[in-house]
């Protein structure tokens, strides 16, 4: 027999069992991004617009390139995680399921592309690095 109270066994749990992990985990991220799409578009914006060249010896080099892959993968989860609070809030049966997994597929495609083209963008500056001039 358990001896807890009912508000005991339901503290900390909302309707779905999670708990306030959901509101937690979109507040860390959001804190995250305050601080790394800053410092990440006066990277950007200093990139844009420059040659081909320049930009690829802007992303090669280890700081822009950890600092835009922390951006995206915290960025694209704290995407994900938003969009499936929303759906679930609005979407019921079949059609929840689906847009959920469609919004979950949508961030890690940008990831994985977002993560390609710095891994090119490095393999490239490397390359041009080693060739004598």
């Amino acid at each position: 027999m358990r001896y807890l109270t009912a508000r005991k066994r339901a503290e900390g749990k909302g309707a779905s069992h999670t708990g306030t992990e959901h509101h937690w985990y979109m507040t860390a991220s959001a804190v995250g991004l305050a601080f790394l799409v800053p410092v990440f578009l006066f990277i950007f914006g200093r990139a844009l617009g420059q040659s081909q060249e320049a930009v690829i010896e802007t992303f090669s080099r280890p700081f822009p390139a950890i600092l835009t892959a922390l951006t995206v993968l915290i960025g694209m989860r704290h995407f994900a995680k938003g969009a499936q609070m929303m759906i679930e809030d609005y979407a019921r049966g079949t059609m929840r399921k689906g847009l959920v997994i469609l919004a979950i597929s949508i961030s890690y495609a940008v990831t994985a592309v977002a993560f390609y083209a710095l891994a090119k963008m490095t393999i490239i500056g490397f390359i041009l690095g080693m060739m004598p001039q």
